[in-house]
């Protein structure tokens, strides 16, 4: 498989243009910036963040998406930003609103920040960045989620979601929310079937599964043989292999990659076709 220039393929959910492959900004630090802007002149037009400065550096990215678009490279209509509002539990020291305000106000002085990082007027997809318990969905929750709805009802976002959440949780806030959840975002593990109840209710329910840690989180799983295997019968990588595997279940991966080599090769899986045989393989995979 040849490792040639390409932009994620485009998909339309409910209503808007998105690229199906996110560059993912988490544990970058001081390099988000120069990661960003790299992974941008790469060719991929979706960038997940979070308004969390203990993982993220959200201004970092707006920096980035400034000099891009200063460069008439992109216009902001080609881009899609995502980004979350994440409980005061996992934040550090630095909270991006008041951490003693109830959570509307929470979430909507979190909302304006990232704005003002971003240098936007809006967001395309905005995350709950996971429930306030590990259990159900909870109160603190409902409140959270019909800001947001708020939020989107104004115009200032385009589309909600959720992350790190279980499928009890996520059928609850799909049954009682005003405005469904369009994204799920969760670390995926290849032995929990790449999270495949959660996908499985997505598919149902006109959900699109964002995976992330594809590859971090599976490092026993993709030593198996039978991956080598069909890499080495497609010419890829095993990473390219994963990704592959992800676009072709419906799945939106996210990818972190430092190294604009493997920027290059990830955005490459679209030259990349698997069998049902290849799926099936890797569908049933396990560390």
């Amino acid at each position: 498989m040849n490792n040639t220039y390409q932009t994620p393929r485009l998909l339309q959910h409910k209503g808007l243009t998105i690229p199906g492959f996110l560059y993912g900004t988490a544990w970058k630090a001081d390099q988000t910036e120069q990661l960003t802007r790299l992974a941008l002149a790469t060719g991929f037009l979706g960038i997940d963040t979070a308004n969390q400065r203990r993982h993220y550096f959200e201004a970092g990215v707006g920096s980035a998406l400034r000099q891009a678009l200063a460069e008439d490279r992109l216009q902001r209509s080609d881009l899609f930003l995502q980004t979350k509002f994440t409980y005061v539990s996992s934040q550090d020291h630095r909270p991006p609103y008041d951490a003693n305000a109830d959570y509307g106000t929470q979430v909507q002085q979190s909302f304006k920040s990232s704005l003002e990082h971003l240098g936007t007027s809006y967001i395309d997809s905005y995350l709950l960045h996971g429930p306030a318990t590990h259990l159900e969905l909870s109160d603190d929750d409902r409140q959270v989620w019909r800001t947001m709805e708020s939020l989107q009802k104004s115009g200032a976002i385009r589309l909600l979601g959720i992350s790190n959440i279980n499928l009890g949780q996520l059928q609850s806030l799909f049954e009682e929310a005003e405005i469904k959840p369009a994204f799920v975002q969760n670390r995926c593990y290849a032995r929990a079937k790449w999270d495949l109840s959660i996908r499985e209710f997505c598919r149902n329910n006109d959900i699109i599964y964002q995976g992330f840690s594809l590859l971090t989180a599976n490092s026993e799983a993709l030593k198996h043989p039978d991956l080598a295997r069909i890499s080495i019968r497609h010419h890829c990588s095993i990473a390219q292999l994963v990704f592959r595997f992800a676009i072709q279940t419906g799945m939106m991966p996210i990818t972190g990659t430092c190294n604009a080599d493997h920027m290059r090769a990830d955005l490459a899986i679209y030259d990349l076709e698997l069998s049902d045989s290849d799926m099936l393989t890797i569908e049933n995979i396990t560390g």
